[in-house]
């Protein structure tokens, strides 16, 4: 026995017994008896009614009341008793879940008397059966309200919209009261009842039963809370407050009845004026009132949605019980509303932060009142739904009217307002900051009084590259490093005005330049002063003196003035020019910073043809002479950029913004016709820059040097209509005719050959691509590929893409292409001059229209062009 003893002692003590069994008293004096005890149902509900009806201890919370003077709903912190305001629901709930039961019901009364602390609630429904329960032995208004586990809720093949399910409800009410009276009349029976129980439900009068009118119909519950039990003394305000709450929540739920607060009917007959009480007086971000959105869906739903500027808000009901924590039948309303709101987001938001459901969510406040069928709850208190949604019994499907309603409400706007400060709050944690030592930025040669008290002196080149960089590290042992750093550029800059927020925050290139220059998102740059905020007072842009280079200059006077634009009005940007072309003849040096400059030098000059010409395609032509040749007379190279008034923003906008396609045709327009009307009467093509130019405007920069590049990739990108090709193609087919192979060669060879006989200036990987695309065959490609494949060019499942390498792959001109591109035509061809050698013809003059054999594509600026492929017999039909 001793033993016994010490094991129970053993496993109280390591507290892991899985039991509830209490520890026993210090030094185990607990008996057997105290520790393992057995009590009634009814003792255990008194025992732990936590379990049953909530919490029995106060608690503060924000909760929804009515406000008399204001007669609106206003939120206020309340303290409150849960399992007092439980009771006080189960009674509540009974009598809505009534109307289900009896349709012509209609009237709920509900009186609560503060100083005699009791509360009744009344409905003129079908009343309680009034008949003796032939199994218990006992009335039926006795069992139910009386004895524990009985209810009319029991059959769940049965499918019921009340809210009672578990067999507790007004039993608890009756057990946590110290008098609870239930009176009610049946007319089908005739039979009026009457029956009070005392003490927690332990004592209870006989029930007095008699003759009723024939027709007396209702149930009225009289309880008085014992308030003991809830630790408090009296009924508090704040718990009349939220009873009386209910009262206006019954009055929205339960359609055609008449709800009676304390004698007085409230002002509710229907669901939408009880969300006005919510919204009354409420207005937008834009100082609006409030649109509400509302929706009778079916007989079981109804849904009213507007905005919210706290988060995610819901008011729901289910058979008339207040979900305050919502649950499924929620998530359902708010999940559609979300899906179909995204679906406009995501055509108006292009190029913004990604938005997700639950931040479309948390700017909606829904108001939802819904009969489900047999609802399950997540505990006894029912403020958090949980069945899903399949097994609702009805379903929730919005109409066509309500969504676009929803979309118009301001919801739509208000989270695009939001995304932007999101994204607006991202860009300000990116910025750069002004600090004497930099980190972490590959290939940047920082000037040493960078980020210094003497960072506004300091010039930060950025180059076309890492060749241009060398260049201009060269020039840096003429200036010295104090005041210039150098950083390369990869390729062309992002163009940031029509890109997405996530392209921005992730282009790495951008994040460096803002990183080195000090650059803060959102901060404006209004004075020279403020430059001295920056590691570097200036940036210096040094680009090929090419097509290329000029779109490069483009973007970056882009990405500064979609930022900052007034940093475009100070002394901060300007660029440093290099000859495109040298010509020199004994001692004698003349730089060319234009080609139309150069072309009209030739056209004065006679004995030109006795100079050297050498053509600077790009900065790596130059040797490190030069460059400290360039930097000793840096005044002459560095020309600065102006702001030429509103004029200039622009001419910015309209190079460089999606929604300028149709003014961008204008402009391209004019300056074709402009360049014409000069040839046809002689005189030279407009040029920016001379020996006189030292600085230049915005708009001239546009208009003279970047309209070449936009010119440029339309002559580049939108394939001849008289041969169909495009320059790189025709590049690669005047290759083949002047080899004239008589055997395959490879893809990688025929590339380094186009570039030497065609003054092809860009990457050969490109190039490569142009052949490979010439010479492919499968289903979809070309009706009549003018190169033979020899080896694997790509098949339709990936469009091509899936071509071998271009040093494994081979190719030859097809038989075809001399038969298209006749030779005897070849004297009638214009061909083009570039580097003093004849190139390619500006286009061949094939037998058949080979722009509708292969079709043609090509996005360009401005313009663009799609033309689908045709039968080559068919074409040759239609020209016979």
């Amino acid at each position: 026995m001793a033993d016994i003893k010490s094991m129970f002692n053993k496993m109280s003590t390591q507290n892991g017994n899985g039991t509830d069994a209490p520890a026993p008293a210090k030094g185990g004096k607990g008996t057997i008896e105290k520790i393992y005890q057995k009590k009634s149902q009814l003792e255990h509900i008194l025992l732990r009614p936590d379990t049953y009806i909530g919490s029995v201890e106060r608690a503060t919370e924000t909760m929804w009341v009515f406000d008399k003077s204001k007669e609106c709903m206003v939120q206020k912190e309340l303290t409150f008793v849960p399992g007092l305001y439980k009771i006080f629901d189960e009674i509540l709930v009974n009598a809505a879940d009534n109307k289900q039961r009896d349709a012509k019901m209609d009237v709920i009364k509900i009186d609560i008397n503060q100083e005699a602390n009791t509360i009744s609630i009344y409905n003129n429904g079908c009343g309680i059966p009034v008949v003796m329960h032939k199994e218990e032995k006992m009335y039926v208004p006795t069992m139910i309200f009386g004895h524990l586990l009985t209810s009319s809720n029991y059959n769940d093949e049965e499918e019921k919209v009340t809210g009672g399910r578990n067999g507790y409800g007004a039993k608890l009410c009756n057990i946590f009261s110290t008098k609870f009276t239930v009176e009610t009349a049946s007319k089908q029976y005739k039979k009026h009842f009457k029956q009070t129980w005392g003490s927690n439900m332990t004592k209870a009068s006989e029930p007095k039963v008699k003759e009723s009118g024939k027709d007396d119909d209702f149930t009225k519950v009289t309880f008085s809370p014992d308030l003991a039990k809830f630790k408090m003394e009296k009924l508090e305000d704040d718990m009349v407050a939220i009873m009386s709450r209910r009262a206006y929540d019954i009055a929205a739920s339960s359609h055609g009845v008449k709800v009676y607060l304390n004698g007085e009917r409230l002002k509710i007959s229907k669901f939408k004026d009880y969300v006005d009480l919510y919204i009354k007086g409420k207005e937008d971000e834009n100082g609006q009132p409030l649109k509400v959105v509302y929706e009778k869906v079916n007989d079981r739903w109804e849904v009213a949605l507007t905005l919210s500027d706290r988060g995610f808000q819901q008011v729901s009901f289910v058979n008339s019980i207040a979900t305050t924590k919502g649950g499924k039948h929620v998530d359902t309303v708010a999940d559609s509303v979300v899906k179909n709101v995204l679906e406009v987001l995501k055509k108006k938001n292009k190029g913004g932060v990604n938005i997700k459901p639950f931040q479309v969510k948390n700017h909606m406040w829904v108001f939802i009142n819904c009969l489900i069928v047999n609802p399950t709850f997540d505990s006894q208190t029912k403020e958090n739904m949980t069945l899903q949604a399949k097994s609702f019994g009805s379903k929730c499907a919005f109409s066509e009217k309500f969504i676009t309603a929803v979309t118009k409400c301001g919801l739509v706007e208000s989270v695009l307002t939001w995304a932007k400060f999101k994204a607006q709050t991202e860009l300000v944690k990116a910025s750069g900051k002004k600090q004497s030592k930099l980190k972490g930025i590959p290939k940047l040669e920082d000037a040493n009084d960078a980020g210094t008290k003497n960072a506004h002196l300091c010039t930060l080149i950025l180059t076309e590259g890492d060749s241009a960089k060398t260049l201009a590290v060269s020039g840096l042992s003429v200036v010295g490093r104090d005041h210039y750093g150098v950083f390369p550029l990869k390729g062309k800059p992002l163009n940031v005005r029509d890109a997405s927020h996530k392209q921005v925050l992730e282009n790495a290139e951008i994040n460096n330049l803002i990183k080195i220059m000090g650059l803060q998102y959102k901060k404006k740059y209004n004075t020279v002063d403020d430059l001295k905020s920056l590691r570097y007072g200036k940036v210096m842009i040094m680009a090929d003196q090419d097509q290329d280079g000029s779109h490069i200059k483009g973007l970056i006077i882009n990405f500064i003035h979609h930022n900052w634009p007034e940093l475009l009005k100070l002394p901060f940007l300007e660029e440093f020019i290099t000859p495109i072309v040298k010509a020199t003849k004994k001692d004698k040096e003349i730089s060319f910073y234009s080609l139309p400059e150069f072309e009209e030098w030739k056209k004065d000059t006679d004995n030109h043809h006795t100079y050297n010409i050498k053509y600077y395609k790009g900065l790596g032509t130059s040797t490190s002479k030069e460059a400290k040749e360039y930097f000793q007379n840096m005044e002459r190279h560095r020309i600065r950029f102006k702001y030429g008034g509103p004029t200039d923003d622009h001419h910015i906008e309209l190079a460089f913004s999606k929604k300028g396609a149709d003014q961008r045709k204008e402009w391209l327009t004019s300056h074709m016709d402009e360049v014409k009307r000069r040839k046809e009467i002689g005189l030279p093509e407009r040029y920016l820059y001379t020996k006189e130019t030292k600085a230049v405007t915005y708009s001239d920069f546009v208009n003279l040097e970047l309209v070449l590049f936009s010119n440029g990739d339309n002559i580049r990108s939108i394939p001849s209509m008289v041969d169909g090709l495009k320059p790189g193609q025709r590049k690669v087919i005047f290759t083949c005719i002047k080899r004239n192979d008589k055997r395959e060669v490879k893809v990688a060879q025929l590339a380094g050959s186009v570039a030497e006989h065609s003054a092809y200036h860009h990457g050969e990987q490109s190039l490569c691509m142009t052949i490979v695309n010439l010479a492919q065959n499968y289903v979809g490609s070309n009706n009549i590929n003018l190169l033979e494949p020899r080896g694997q060019f790509g098949t339709r499942l990936s469009g091509g893409k899936d071509s071998a390498s271009p040093r494994y792959i081979f190719t030859i001109m097809s038989p075809l292409t001399r038969l298209i591109f006749h030779p005897h035509d070849d004297p009638l061809l214009v061909h083009e001059f570039e580097d003093n050698q004849k190139i390619e013809p500006m286009y061949y003059l094939p037998i058949i229209p080979m722009v509708l054999v292969n079709g043609a594509e090509g996005i360009g600026t401005g313009w663009s062009t799609k033309i689908p492929n045709y039968n080559p017999r068919d074409i040759i039909h239609n020209l016979r």
